[in-house]
Order: C-alpha cells, then structure tokens, then sequence
C-alpha cells in the first residue's frame, strides 16, 4: 500500500470518481456540507482521504471528491492506493468528532449545550423562519468556533437557559439564544424580574408574559407527542413573544403559534419598570 498528498484539482476529482464501481449511495446532503466547509476555506488536510484498491477501484472517499466537485475548487488529500479490498469493510465506522466535541478539547464548559445553542444561534441570524432540522440546519465545527468568538457572551446565557429549562421545560437552546439576544439588543433592562418570574412563577398575577410563558413550557413538557428536531425554534419563538409583551408591560394569556409565523424580533419598546439605571 501506498500513499501520498496530492492536489486535487476538480477535474481529478471527477475523473477519480468514474472509477467509483461499488461504493454507498452518494449523500447529497453530506456533498453540500463539505463543500460550504471547502467554499468558507475550512477545509483541512487530515490522514481521511482517498482510498483505490489492487485494481484501482475507488473504495472510499467519494463524498470529498463529489465535494471538490461541487466547490469548483482545488484542495490537498491523502491518496491510498492498493489498499486491500477487504479493508473496506471498517471504512468510517468511527464516530465523527462532534461539535460537543470540538468545544471541549478547546476548554469549554457545557460544551454540549453550548454547541446546541451556537448553532441555534447560527440559524436564529441566518434562517429564522426556515426549519431548524435537516441538511440545511448543519453547523460545521469551524463556524462553531467563529462564532463563539464574534459572541463570547453566549457562554454566561448558556447558565441562565440551564436554569430556565430546569424550572419550567423550555430547552435549553431556546432560553440560552432568547436570554443572548435579548441581553444584547436591550442592556438598558433589568432581565432579573424576567427569570425569576420564568423559573419559579411566584407570585404572578394571570395574564403575566412570564407566567403564560412558564405554563406553555410546563405544558409542553408534559405533552405525550414526540418531540421535534426543531422544537427549540418554536420554543425561542414563544420566548420572544412572551418576553416582548412583559417589557413592554403587556398582559398576555395565551401563547400560539400559526403556520406561517416569522420569528419576532426583540421589541424596542420599553414599560418605565423595566429600565435600568
């Protein structure tokens, strides 16, 4: 067995995959996601390549070429060749490093909710009104990264979103990405009254945003229907709506969502008893 770094031109990568007799159905899905990473200039030599058997079949890496394809342009792989035809039997069976992963080999803490909440982040600003599951709704680990640096703030939201879910049942992303984005669109507001109120229902009156907000979650959560990929869309949805109505000293007693709802926006508005300072 042989084996050597090569530029791969996209021409090289079509004429490699003509040679692709018996491999796994191509996943479209998975073709667009390494090709974004090759487009954004994410893409990384590593030891996973191409791999040609004894009689220079195509074995594995298929999905890289179809990718070089895709972009149009011309990126480095590791190229195997006489690779035994037995091997192909082990090929990507291990487990692909994970978002969750990525953060904590860089030394954050909650690094699964907080990979959660980035990428709910990433579709909040990119694609609020698209669904929020499918090949569309995939993060790589490198944008991941970029941006928890551009809000390095996600991380303190990610505590109060524990919190929130612990004491009425909205996930985590949805109260972690409602708590970030409204901190920073309104730092003029005393978010305090709003949590508390959310996560213990003391002493509110019907009609309280926080108390409507905190049944909603409370019944959700006791639902019997399977949840969704995409619950944390509807959740931050009902998040922004009912927290628009309480800084804006609105009663509310009732949260729905129809069909076609976009995602609100943080409100401008402000009731006096909401303003800090």
């Amino acid at each position: 067995m042989h084996m050597e770094v090569l530029d791969v031109t996209p021409e090289l990568a079509a004429e490699w995959l003509t040679r692709n007799t018996n491999n796994r159905p191509l996943s479209k899905a998975t073709v667009q996601q390494l090709a974004a990473r090759i487009q954004r200039g994410e893409w990384q030599l590593t030891h996973q390549g191409i791999a040609f058997d004894e009689d220079d079949v195509l074995i594995d890496g298929q999905h890289r070429l179809a990718a070089v394809v895709k972009a149009g342009l011309t990126v480095p792989l590791t190229v195997a060749r006489g690779v035994p035809r037995t091997a192909f039997t082990v090929m990507d069976t291990g487990r692909k490093r994970t978002g969750r992963d990525t953060l904590a080999l860089a030394g954050e803490a909650n690094a699964t909710h907080l990979a959660a909440a980035l990428r709910g982040l990433h579709l909040y600003l990119n694609a609020p009104n698209s669904a929020w599951s499918g090949g569309s709704s995939v993060t790589s680990n490198d944008q991941l990264l970029t941006l928890l640096a551009e809000h390095p703030g996600i991380r303190e939201a990610v505590q109060h979103g524990i919190a929130c879910n612990r004491g009425c049942g909205i996930t985590v992303t949805a109260a972690t990405i409602g708590w970030y984005i409204t901190t920073r669109a309104r730092p003029d507001v005393d978010q305090s009254p709003w949590k508390e109120g959310l996560v213990t229902g003391a002493r509110l009156e019907p009609g309280d945003p926080r108390l409507t907000l905190r049944n909603t979650m409370l019944g959700l959560a006791r639902g019997t229907a399977l949840r969704r990929r995409d619950d944390s869309r509807e959740h931050l949805l009902y998040y922004l709506k009912a927290w628009n109505a309480w800084v804006e000293c609105r009663s509310i007693k009732l949260l729905r969502r129809s069909p076609n709802e976009t995602m609100p926006r943080v409100s401008k508005q402000t009731g006096i008893t909401h303003v800090t300072g």
